[in-house]
């Protein structure tokens, strides 16, 4: 290779490895494989070393991906989180059991072999036995401060069992959510129509950067241990100190074992590729460290891992299934999804016999035919994915899948979303499964709350007639819901006292149910407090819109298109007249005294009584003003637990006060 094209193709390599970087790391997004991810790097690193002229300081090479945000403290870690190097093939873990063999000198050697779990890192420090912070992997050198929701994992102990444990360590792990609390979530989304999370490792790190931990503990996270640090461990080998752990009240993998010859190694990798399929959270792969804690140390790290340690990738599970047809199915906010309905298969334990083809893109980069033989992958992935087409058993005569140009529905002309490759059916209310998933969507726990109408029912309603408009809902009564097949009296009562009970629902929570495109739970909420009022909304710009947290222009321009079709208008006015509340509550409308009238406030740490976001509530509510960061204009810093020691540094120099929840609690 040239110079020329070795810089070209350096150029594209790390163009192509910084945005998968931001991908994974910052978005929680998975466009490529770790193992092709992994080969893009080692080219080039390749290319590098082999024409150094072109080193730049900030290439993928020189780094380790960061997952940081900007809503928690960062955190300098004692002792860096390295990555593991990766290896595909028994040979590899070979090559490596020998090269370590070789750096100690023929010294005996005992190997500890666990699962990887997929999950995202976490590093948590003891203290006398109590748990005093948890910190994410960041990038390695520093991570964010997740403490609060990391109190919410019932399986992480916050006072150790008695034991002879060091006065004080750090002990790493990954968390996880388990494959049942995963797909429940999922459904959950599914069933919001909101995006689905692509495995249990996003859902895990997406999880633990919430910002309020009382919706973390919803998500029942599990977790996993593997390492620990101290200048004063027990013991003088890994194993045994994890053994320890474990009675300390930790989670340590049962599959943990030593090991001393390269067939043993073999063997616990043939034996875990199968077993893995039945355990109850997500892996992803082997792991491989050399037992002896002095023998770590005298093997060392390379600039970005440990040479003691080595991790084996297990390849994703993939079958090759006939396509038996597409189906194109429109869901409730119109948009129609191509559907692979496939000759069951095998894969990860379950059956697979449907997977979504997502878009119209997809179909045509895969160039799908009728009766195609399809690669379906679940791999790490709950959610099956094609990834590819066997074209050599294709049929000669095969029809290339076109896209539908009419809703399968309704019969109506699709139109393309303008910077999208979505197709959407533009009847929204004439068009069944809109119409009935609007329904749905309405009365759903998390919305109106509307007890006894589901997906069935509300088919049934709109089938006979009854609702065809979700304000219709408040024209029902319990003598005609009585009158329909299979609703009882019984039923029809809780269905009334359901509707009845709805008008007292929040604000927020009426803004979500309305199915605004784009507008989800938060979105609802935080259009919710900043406007006050239906009217408000009603009479608001595009322009004004995305002065909003959370709203940009296009979700703008969904809220205002939508609050000006007639239709929707109507629906609002029906809903007013039938005493659904239409603005915030007289406690969320204005202030409720003045105890922080002209005061500048800054929030830091983690709260016992309230979270973050109800804490900056109050302080609107009586007078003050939310700051993001401290100045001399600052009056005073409520401090919760885990203030970050920078934070605290820098109030002692201004001089700002520092007060306590209690403190503040009482001022008010």
């Amino acid at each position: 290779m040239n110079h020329t094209d070795a810089e070209s193709k350096i150029k594209f390599l790390r163009e192509e490895l910084h945005r998968h970087n931001h991908n994974y790391y910052v978005l929680n997004s998975l466009e490529i494989s770790d193992k092709e991810f992994d080969m893009m790097l080692k080219e080039l690193e390749m290319l590098e070393k082999e024409f150094p002229e072109y080193y730049d300081s900030l290439s993928p090479t020189q780094r380790v991906g960061s997952d940081l945000t900007k809503g928690f403290e960062h955190v300098v870690h004692e002792r860096p989180m390295m990555s593991l190097s990766n290896s595909y093939s028994i040979e590899e873990v070979d090559e490596w059991f020998e090269r370590v063999r070789k750096s100690l000198e023929g010294e005996s050697i005992s190997i500890v072999g666990e699962l990887k779990f997929d999950g995202t890192s976490i590093s948590i420090t003891y203290k006398n036995g109590r748990m005093v912070r948890a910190v994410t992997r960041g990038d390695g050198t520093q991570g964010d401060d997740v403490t609060a929701n990391v109190k919410t994992i019932r399986s992480i102990p916050l006072q150790l069992q008695p034991g002879d444990w060091p006065d004080e360590f750090e002990i790493r792990g990954e968390i996880l959510m388990p494959w049942e609390v995963f797909e429940k979530l999922n459904a959950e989304r599914a069933y919001n129509e909101e995006a689905l999370f692509a495995n249990p490792r996003n859902a895990a790190s997406g999880t633990l950067k919430m910002q309020d931990s009382r919706e973390v503990a919803k998500r029942c996270l599990d977790a996993r241990f593997y390492y620990m640090l101290s200048d004063d461990l027990k013991y003088d080998n890994h194993f045994d100190n994890m053994k320890a752990a474990s009675r300390w009240g930790f989670k340590v993998s049962d599959a943990m074992r030593k090991m001393s010859s390269l067939s043993e190694v073999n063997e616990y990798i043939n034996y875990w590729d199968k077993q893995r399929k039945e355990l109850p959270v997500a892996t992803d792969g082997l792991v491989f460290k050399v037992n002896s804690l002095r023998q770590q140390l005298n093997l060392g790290f390379t600039a970005k891992s440990p040479r003691w340690a080595i991790a084996f990738k297990f390849n994703p599970e993939n079958a090759c299934t006939r396509l038996r047809f597409v189906s194109f199915e429109t869901g409730r906010m119109g948009i129609v999804t191509p559907v692979a309905n496939l000759e069951p298969v095998l894969l990860s334990g379950t059956i697979v016999k449907r997977a979504s083809l997502h878009n119209d893109d997809i179909i045509q980069e895969l160039d799908i035919h009728e009766g195609d033989w399809l690669y379906v992958e679940k791999g790490g992935e709950i959610i099956p994915k094609i990834t590819g087409v066997e074209i050599s058993r294709r049929e000669k005569d095969a029809t290339k899948i076109k896209f539908v140009t009419k809703c399968p529905e309704c019969g109506t002309e699709l139109v393309r979303i303008y910077g999208d490759a979505a197709w959407c059916c533009p009847n929204h209310y004439g068009c069944r499964p809109q119409i009935t998933g609007k329904i749905e969507h309405f009365c759903a726990r998390r919305m109106m709350n509307i007890d006894g109408i589901g997906e069935e029912t509300a088919e049934l309603l709109f089938g006979c007639g009854m609702v065809e408009k979700i304000a219709d809902l408040y024209d029902l009564t319990q003598e005609r819901l009585e009158s329909l097949d299979r609703v009882g009296a019984k039923t029809a009562k809780r269905i009334i006292d359901g509707i009845e009970a709805s008008k007292s629902v929040p604000f927020e929570r009426v803004v979500y149910a309305l199915s605004i495109p784009n507008v989800g739970e938060t979105t609802a909420k935080r259009l919710a407090m900043s406007v006050k009022t239906m009217d408000n909304l009603l009479e608001m710009s595009e322009e004004s819109l995305t002065a909003i947290p959370d709203v940009g222009p296009v979700i703008a321009k969904c809220i205002y298109d939508y609050m000006h079709d007639p239709v929707n208008a109507d629906i609002i006015r029906r809903l007013t007249e039938a005493g659904v509340r239409m603005s915030l509550s007289e406690d969320k409308m204005s202030p409720t005294g003045d105890a922080l009238n002209g005061k500048i406030i800054v929030i830091s740490g983690t709260f016992v009584h309230h979270s973050r976001d109800e804490y900056k509530e109050i302080i609107e509510r009586e007078g003050g003003k939310n700051a993001g960061s401290i100045s001399k204009k600052t009056s005073f810093v409520l401090a919760g637990d885990n203030m970050g020691p920078a934070m605290r540094e820098k109030c002692e120099k201004l001089g700002i006060p520092m007060i306590s929840e209690e403190e503040f609690l009482n001022m008010i």
